[in-house]
C-alpha cells in the first residue's frame, strides 16, 4: 500500500470532518478542565486547512514532485496562523516536525514511525510536557510505542497506523482518572480527575483519520485522485 501526498490529503480532510463531528464533545471535554475553546479552535483551524487545499487543487504538482511533507507542512503553517489557544501551537509544531521527516513521495511502516515520534517531539517540546501530565503527550507517546512495536514486528502501513489509533483512543480513555500537573487543568488539581483531557481526545481523532484515510484509499470525490 502506498502512502503518499494523496493519502496525507485524504488524512487531512478526514481530520477535518472528525474535528467538525466531534466539536461539541472537544468543547464540553475543555469547558471542563480548561478554557473551553479546543474544539472550537480546531475546527476553524481545519477547515481553514482544508479551504487551503482545496486552492492548491486548482494548480496540482505533479504525482512525481507532491511530498508526504509538502501537505503537513501547508497544515502546520496554516493551524499556526488561524488557531488560537493551546492548540495552534502545539499542532502547529506536530505537523511541522513531522513534515521535515516526511520530505518523500511515499512513505513506509519505519517513516510512518519516524513521522509520529517527530509528532510526539513537536508537542513535547512545545507544552513542555511529558507522559502521566494529563494532557495530549499522553496519547501521543502511547500511540508512538504501539506503532514502533508494529513496524519492527514486520506489520504493514495498516498494522502501524492501526496500532497507533487504537492505542491513541485507549491511552485518551485511560486520561480520565488522571490529576492534572500541566497547562491549565492543573490548576484544579485533584478537580481535574474524572474529565477525559481533550487534547488526548483531539489526538484519538487526528491518528483514527490517519488510519481511515488509508483504509478508504484514494475514492472520485478526492480533488487529487488517480482518473
Amino acid at each position: 500500500m502506498a502512502l503518499d501526498a494523496d493519502w496525507a490529503e485524504r488524512w487531512v480532510r478526514r481530520t477535518a470532518d472528525a474535528i467538525a463531528d466531534a466539536k461539541d464533545e472537544l468543547t464540553e471535554l475543555d469547558r471542563q478542565i480548561g478554557d473551553g475553546d479546543h474544539g472550537e479552535n480546531l475546527d476553524r483551524g481545519f477547515k481553514a486547512v482544508v479551504a487551503r487545499l482545496d486552492d492548491a487543487a486548482a494548480e496540482p504538482a505533479p504525482a512525481d514532485e507532491r511530498t508526504v511533507g509538502d501537505v503537513l507542512k501547508l497544515v502546520a503553517t496554516t493551524l499556526m496562523s488561524t488557531v488560537g489557544g493551546a492548540a495552534g501551537p502545539l499542532y502547529g509544531t506536530a505537523y511541522l516536525r513531522a513534515a521535515k521527516v516526511s520530505g518523500r513521495v511515499q512513505i513506509d511502516p519505519p517513516a510512518i514511525v519516524a513521522v509520529l515520534e517527530a509528532a510526539l517531539e513537536g508537542v513535547s517540546s512545545r507544552g513542555k510536557a511529558t507522559v502521566g501530565e494529563k494532557t495530549m503527550v499522553d496519547a501521543w507517546h502511547a500511540a508512538v510505542d504501539a506503532a514502533e512495536a508494529a513496524a519492527n514486528d514486520g506489520g504493514s502501513e495498516l498494522d502501524v497506523l492501526r496500532a497507533a489509533a487504537e492505542t491513541a483512543d485507549k491511552a485518551a480513555t485511560a486520561t480520565i482518572p488522571m490529576v492534572a500537573t500541566k497547562g491549565r487543568a492543573s490548576y484544579l488539581g485533584e478537580r481535574s480527575a474524572g474529565h477525559e483531557d481533550p487534547g488526548a481526545r483531539s489526538t484519538a481523532l487526528v491518528l483514527g483519520a490517519a488510519l481511515a484515510a488509508a483504509l478508504a484509499g484514494p475514492t472520485s470525490a478526492d480533488p487529487r485522485s488517480a482518473a
